[in-house]
């Protein structure tokens, strides 16, 4: 595999793993870094893609809530108000937790719906996607150089 093609196949991985939607993006990249393709490049690919699904689920959350009296929408509204409730007692420092599995899509969700700004939303979300997949790189490359 070229490594444009790694860097693509990361990249929409990344993008499909950080929406709503199940997927991950981890074991690619550990296979593509033990293939030898360059940790720079996959990592760029990976936290672009990724922090790119996460805007997606920012603009989701900023205009969810014009659906949220509908009958179709699929979240109740008990568990709406309890969510805001949460993000609103940890505030934007909760982002901090957007790399988390479970967790992490839904606060990128629940900060477009409290109507977190955006370029705090960015920050504070692109730091922790990339250090997470630095780590990860670090880890699988053990003790090699990342960048």
């Amino acid at each position: 595999m070229s490594t444009l093609a790694a860097c693509l196949s990361l990249f929409f991985a990344a993008l499909v793993a950080a929406t709503l939607l199940p997927a991950q993006s981890e074991a690619l990249l550990g296979a593509l870094l033990l293939a030898g393709h360059p940790p720079a490049l996959l990592l760029i690919a990976a936290s672009t893609g990724n922090v790119l699904g996460s805007i997606i689920n920012w603009l989701l959350g900023r205009g969810i809530e014009h659906y949220r009296h509908r009958r179709w929408f699929p979240v109740s509204e008990k568990a709406l108000s309890r969510a805001q409730a949460w993000y609103h007692r940890y505030g934007r420092w909760s982002l901090l937790l957007s790399w988390a599995p479970i967790i992490g899509d839904p606060l990128t969700l629940m900060a477009g719906v409290m109507r977190e700004p955006f370029w705090i939303f960015l920050a504070l979300v692109t730091l922790a996607k990339v250090g997470r997949y630095l780590l990860l790189a670090a880890l699988v490359l053990g003790g090699q150089q990342v960048l």
